[in-house]
């Protein structure tokens, strides 16, 4: 497969619950390097679509390749394990573990030596990556916490850390600034999309938040009931006529409430 092939191909997307249509004719190519923010107000479709392209739901139609490669039908741990991670709005972290501790039983089950997690943990080869991760996160002061102890936002970028660790070439974020402060969400993105665009990640993450969308995305794919209504830069998407209508306008006197 050429390096201009698109790294994610959807075709044809359709799900229904019953007489419910969830996501109809989403037909989208994502290109290696982008960071497209996914919009939509709530019941939009938008976890619907992410849930497919991870596996945790089957469309009802529809193709969806990876670097060629059909994904319909695979389990999700074959979809982790061929290159797509995705963290989620609620951090999937372990509570009563160090920060340490949780990246290291993640690097051993990127590493196919989950049960051997607990012993690996003094080998010179897994230091090293522990290390280099918490460097790139910025979690070295955090490294001996307790997890249940830390601030939302470390514990959020603790999440993503141990999502990468396995060499994603595409991640999936779920509201990635979700229930962080208004004062250190930019800090925080700035953090997460460094690490990521060092590591050559493609990076899908759904967000209500348009200053981070504007400041952080290449690329915007706006959804309505199910359907992707503008696929666009983020400066045209945020000033379309339909996003601001069935989009923004909604989330905006949401906010003001």
């Amino acid at each position: 497969m050429g390096n201009n092939a698109p790294i994610l191909e959807v075709r044809d997307l359709l799900k229904t619950f019953g007489a419910v249509v969830a996501a109809k004719d989403i037909n989208v190519d994502i290109s290696r390097g982008e960071v497209v923010g996914i919009i939509g107000a709530n019941g939009a479709g938008k976890t619907c679509f992410v849930n497919m392209v991870t596996g945790y739901l089957a469309p009802t139609e529809g193709s969806i390749k990876f670097e060629g490669k059909e994904l319909v039908g695979l389990e999700t741990r074959k979809i982790t394990h061929s290159g797509i991670s995705r963290s989620f709005q609620v951090s999937q972290v372990f509570h009563s573990m160090t920060v340490a501790e949780n990246l290291m039983i993640s690097i051993a089950i990127a590493n196919n030596t989950a049960f051997d997690a607990l012993r690996l943990m003094d080998t010179p080869e897994l230091r090293q990556q522990l290390d280099a991760v918490l460097a790139r996160y910025k979690l070295e002061a955090h490294r001996d916490s307790t997890v249940s102890a830390l601030a939302q936002g470390v514990r959020k970028l603790l999440d993503i850390a141990m999502a990468v660790v396995s060499r994603p070439r595409i991640l999936l974020l779920d509201e990635p600034t979700s229930g962080i402060s208004v004062e250190e969400k930019f800090d925080f993105m700035d953090i997460v999309m460094d690490a990521l665009k060092e590591d050559g990640v493609t990076v899908l993450f759904v967000e209500h938040d348009m200053e981070i969308v504007a400041r952080y995305v290449s690329r915007v794919l706006a959804f309505y009931q199910g359907e992707i209504i503008a696929d666009m830069p983020p400066k045209k998407a945020l000033s379309d006529k339909k996003v601001q209508e069935f989009v923004i306008g909604k989330e905006h006197h949401k906010r003001k409430k």
